[in-house]
């Protein structure tokens, strides 16, 4: 299939930021740059979509093969939604099935993932990947922390102080007043490991690590959403320490002025509610979320006792490009590759950029080692003219971001953001 012109997509892009509650436009124009393969930009326009219409089936349609491809926990839960809303479900006056009963978790035998865990409490089950499994969601014991995050010294500097010094010392904070709950908003341009970076504070805080996606929450039904919500801060307080991360949470927590219909609005004010430490005991839980599109999440989320704490995720910096790209060459044949040269010429390269770009040398080296009939390792000239196919994916959302960033910062919260923009001359 031909690529669509750059000027339509264009076009269609310029329209959405007039009409961003046009979802027919919204999937058109996500159709279009999923046919372009940009799969990351079209499954952000497809949460966006749910954001507004959970059960939007063109969006669930394109949603689930996208996340899919892209690796997303979330794929299996777009595609359990989409069946339960495809046309060939059971008839609107036929009454819902009845959900199965939930298993009764028991207490797994001893490991070492347990080990990671702090407080063992009843009602858990060792699943066979080293999670736990309880009814809303899987419980993870992470195995990474911050020394595997290469460079990025000032993020992790910033987490350590305002996040996990409560935890390590938490009689000095106690004296002030503070407690290791709370939640933190991480927000930068996508594939610059928001993920990753959760799951390792995780695991330097030696706490439970959950996932929680859009399908986890939504439901068909009216007011189930709500208690699945529920149910799941419930759980997350009975296994405390924990820490809950809340992926593309703009879908979840998105500005009410801005949705239609009410089922929307009542899952904001029931996170609201969850989040509220006067109205539950949110101690040792820790609420992460991370979304492209700060801008979209509701104000009422950014105060105190809810999404309190906002870190800038930029993309990798030297350092940490160099250890990427030396990631993923990992076992495969390689010779002359000048990592520290490549990695500072691919400034504001993403880490999913970095990614794409050593698979590109990879296919370059495939295709000469089956012309040449034996093994050629990859070389710096495939990498070399690699690059020249490639520009920073990041562009794209800095671009957005820097009206955003000019015009709606009267708290400050896009200071650093502002700083960033003017040093590497996006704006």
């Amino acid at each position: 299939m031909p690529r669509p012109p750059a000027s339509v997509i264009a076009a269609l892009e310029a329209a959405l930021q007039q009409s961003p509650d046009d979802l027919d436009l919204r999937q058109h124009l996500a159709q279009l740059l999923h046919d372009d393969e940009r799969p990351e930009a079209a499954l952000e326009l497809c949460v966006g979509t749910l954001a507004r219409d959970p059960a939007h089936l063109p969006a669930l349609r394109l949603a689930a093969p996208l996340a899919r491809q892209l690796g997303r926990p979330t794929a299996d839960g777009y595609a359990r939604l989409l069946a339960a809303l495809e046309p060939a479900a059971p008839p609107p006056a036929a009454a819902p099935a009845p959900r199965p009963a939930p298993v009764v978790a028991t207490i797994g035998a001893p490991s070492e993932a347990q080990d990671l865990v702090r407080g063992e409490r009843p009602g858990l089950r060792l699943a066979a990947d080293g999670g736990e499994r309880v009814e809303e969601f899987e419980v993870q014991a992470p195995s990474v922390s911050f020394a595997q995050i290469g460079g990025m010294e000032g993020l992790k500097k910033k987490l350590e102080l305002s996040v996990l010094g409560p935890l390590r010392d938490p009689e000095l904070y106690r004296a002030f007043g503070k407690t290791g709950s709370g939640g933190l908003l991480l927000y930068g341009p996508p594939g610059c490991g928001k993920t990753y970076i959760a799951r390792a504070l995780a695991g330097e805080m030696g706490a439970r690590f959950a996932s929680v996606g859009l399908e986890d929450v939504l439901d068909m039904w009216f007011g189930e959403s709500e208690q699945r919500l529920h149910k799941i801060f419930d759980s997350a307080r009975r296994l405390a320490p924990m820490v809950l991360f809340f992926d593309e949470v703009d879908a979840l927590g998105h500005k009410r002025s801005e949705l239609r219909g009410g089922a929307g609005r009542n899952l904001v004010n029931q996170l609201l509610s969850e989040m509220d430490g006067a109205q539950h005991d949110n101690t040792d839980v820790f609420v992460l979320g991370a979304t492209n599109h700060p801008w979209d999440v509701d104000s009422a989320l950014r105060r105190p006792g809810r999404f309190d704490r906002t870190v800038l995720v930029l993309p990798p910096d030297v350092t940490a490009r160099e250890r990427i790209l030396e990631h993923h060459l990992e076992g495969c044949p390689h010779a002359g590759v000048d990592l520290p040269a490549l990695a500072r010429a691919t400034e504001l390269f993403s880490g999913a950029d970095l990614a794409h770009l050593c698979n590109l040398a990879r296919e370059a080296a495939i295709e000469a080692s089956a012309a040449a009939g034996r093994i050629r390792p990859v070389g710096h000239d495939d990498f070399r003219r690699a690059l020249k196919t490639l520009r920073p994916s990041t562009l794209e959302w800095f671009a957005q971001a820097r009206n955003f960033a000019m015009f709606a910062n009267e708290s400050g919260v896009y200071d650093e953001l502002l700083d960033y923009m003017k040093r590497h001359r996006l704006g």
